[in-house]
């Protein structure tokens, strides 16, 4: 039942009022002073406080200090004689939820405990009738047969409704949810099995990454108008949107869109890929004493600036102003924040920002942060905690103090793992869980994409006869030599290089500034 408790130096006058609130259903707490309150609420919570502004002794603004101070989260409805624009804003400044002028009549106080207690649920019961509205039409798209557009807009709903649901404390409805967006992965593993080779060996493919510098960051670069390309590593189409209302304070969207990340959806061949402007294998090949096998010695991602600048003579802009800037910690960061004002020379400034797939393969390495992020939807929490206080979100606001366009994006998502798939290599096999190259590999056949010829798929080769194998849905390679061990530290980590939604269909926004 819904407890009130409702302060004022006149209670006797407003029995009525009170006799109304219990014929309704709500139990009231009459008391008329605020130190009366205050001893009350030493021992009893309440769902809602009714708090009278003009009392003798203790004053009702004094009386919802202290209320704050050991109660933060109960609504205070204030109610006051007094007009006074000065009262009011004292009483909102001190956290108020409402507040009614007296004399007040029962619809009014009535209307203000829905508009402060029960919005949350109805809101909640809407939202979960909406979702079992679209269930089934999402049901019926995920059986029918969708193309790449329709890939895009499916996945785009399953974020929202996740993120509406998570709102709620229906678990059921969310696992039901949780159940259509693994049937969704199902289908889109067939999807991509289906169509990625075509794509890459065609002409009527969707955005991937090599192209994605040539279609959506160098025609903005025709405006006179510095150009900021920021890549944020590792960052999910459901991350984007936890972050996005942070950013909007400060620019204007103009599009919010998903391209689709290449095969394997790693940093070395994903991030290089966007950079140069072309596949895995036709980067090894421009570029053979730059490029890293995954077994290879050495960074994998040294060499993106000198990448970059070879693409944009390729494309005609091979004598525009540009900068790149990767940061890898919060100290460089912190440097770069001055560093803004100067970029606005610039045609085109790049800047890469490494922290979402620290904070992946940390969660994996860490039980702090395991338990910090222990899944989907804490993962966000953090990340959204992350962006708020980190250097990216001030460097943001300078370029906001420049008439600029802004595109931010990702190399590739991540996803939690949850099965394992066990695989068979030699020694010259590489770590990753989500996909694997080698030459003698032994797999479960249903639980992958498997390329046998690399050329295929514009991927490169170590030797003659290297193959590689991708993960499908939330699946993890595990070798056979201490099973158990490897499945139980990895089950439930973020991994990525396999084909699920979460890793291939990723972030690309297109923003302007306010100025």
């Amino acid at each position: 039942m819904i407890s009130i408790l409702w302060i004022d130096d006149e209670i006797e006058l407003l029995k009525p009022h009170i006799i109304y609130l219990e014929g309704k259903g709500y139990n009231v707490t009459p008391v008329n002073s605020g130190n009366e309150a205050l001893e009350i609420l030493e021992n009893q919570k309440y769902t809602l406080i009714f708090l009278d502004e003009n009392m003798p002794g203790l004053s009702g603004l004094d009386t919802l200090t202290k209320i704050k101070e050991s109660n933060p989260t109960i609504p205070v409805i204030m109610i006051t004689k007094n007009e006074e624009e000065s009262i009011m804003e004292e009483a909102i400044g001190s956290k108020i939820s409402d507040y009614l002028i007296k004399p007040v009549n029962p619809n009014q106080i009535l209307l203000s405990i829905k508009k402060n207690i029960d919005t949350n649920r109805l809101v909640e019961e809407q939202t979960t009738r909406n979702y079992q509205m679209d269930f089934r039409n999402i049901s019926m798209s995920l059986a029918s047969s969708l193309d790449r557009i329709e890939w895009k807009d499916i996945y785009k709903k399953l974020i929202y409704w996740e993120l509406e649901l998570e709102k709620s404390e229906d678990e059921s409805i969310e696992d039901i949810l949780s159940m259509q967006k693994t049937e969704a992965n199902s289908q889109f593993f067939k999807f991509i099995k289906k169509n990625y080779k075509d794509w890459v060996n065609g002409d009527d493919a969707p955005l991937l990454s090599h192209n994605l510098i040539r279609k959506k960051v160098v025609p903005l670069m025709e405006d006179n108008k510095p150009t900021y390309l920021i890549v944020i590593d590792n960052l999910r189409y459901d991350q984007w949107k936890i972050i996005e209302p942070t950013i909007l304070k400060d620019f204007t969207l103009l599009k919010d869109e998903m391209y689709y990340s290449i095969l394997p959806t790693a940093t070395q061949y994903a991030r290089n890929a966007i950079f140069a402007g072309l596949m895995p294998s036709e980067i090894q090949k421009r570029f053979p004493n730059k490029w890293k096998n995954d077994e290879d010695e050495g960074g994998k991602n040294m060499f993106e600036e000198d990448f970059f600048v070879d693409q944009l003579q390729r494309l005609g802009k091979g004598s525009c102003k540009h900068s790149y800037t990767k940061i890898t910690n919060i100290e460089f960061g912190r440097k770069v924040i001055f560093r803004i004002p100067n970029m606005k020379a610039n045609d085109i400034n790049v800047i890469v920002y490494n922290f979402v797939d620290m904070l992946s393969h940390a969660r994996t390495d860490m039980k702090v942060i395991k338990e910090l992020a222990d899944d989907d939807s804490a993962y966000r929490s953090l990340t959204a905690s992350w962006f708020e206080h980190s250097p990216l979100r001030d460097i943001m606001k300078q370029i906001a103090k420049q008439k600029a366009n802004v595109v931010i994006t990702t190399d590739h998502g991540t996803i939690n793992v949850n099965k394992p798939s066990k695989v068979i290599g030699d020694r010259n096999v590489n770590a990753n869980l989500r996909y694997k190259q080698g030459r003698n590999l032994n797999y479960q056949g249903n639980d992958v994409l498997a390329v046998n010829n690399p050329d295929d798929y514009f991927l490169p080769k170590q030797n003659v006869s290297s193959r590689y194998i991708f993960a499908k849905e939330d699946l993890y390679f595990v070798y056979q030599n201490n099973f158990n061990q490897f499945v139980n530290f990895y089950k439930n980590t973020y991994q990525h290089g396999g084909i699920s939604l979460e890793e291939m269909l990723i972030p690309v926004v297109t923003l302007k500034t306010n100025k």
